[in-house]
């Protein structure tokens, strides 16, 4: 049996725990990501984790809302045309809005889950903007 005592997490300037901070950064995406980017001072990781929810669920969304737009758009032409083919197109959409948005909770998890590990974890391309912009 280790006796071992558990490892010290730092403190952010919440209060908190970083890892805790940077899971909660998550929890109601881009809300609390704003919460905690806006009032975090002193955690790196706080503030790299909190954008990169900030951007993950704040883009995806703009991203669905684009797509939601611009396929509805053409659903409605297309369906002038040919029922059917409206139709099809919306079924597609649909489709893939629902693997987009799998896509990003499966992403909200596993940034959740290296948060509360303590660990910096850059998705692609937003990662990347989260600790440039995170940075002071």
């Amino acid at each position: 049996m280790s006796s071992q005592p558990p490892a010290q997490t730092a403190k952010s300037s919440t209060g908190l725990d970083e890892n805790i901070a940077a899971l909660l950064s998550y929890i109601a995406g881009w809300v609390t990501g704003l919460v905690f980017f806006l009032i975090e001072k002193d955690s790196r990781l706080v503030r790299f984790h909190a954008m990169q929810s900030i951007l993950l669920s704040g883009g995806g969304l703009v991203v669905l809302i684009a797509l939601w737009i611009v396929v509805g758009i053409i659903s409605f032409v297309i369906g002038q045309i040919s029922g059917i083919l409206g139709f099809l197109v919306s079924v597609v959409f649909g489709l893939v809005a629902t693997v987009l948005g799998i896509a990003i909770l499966v992403g909200a998890i596993i940034c959740l889950i290296k948060a509360y590990q303590g660990q910096y974890f850059k998705l692609p391309v937003i990662g990347n903007l989260a600790e440039k912009y995170s940075a002071k």
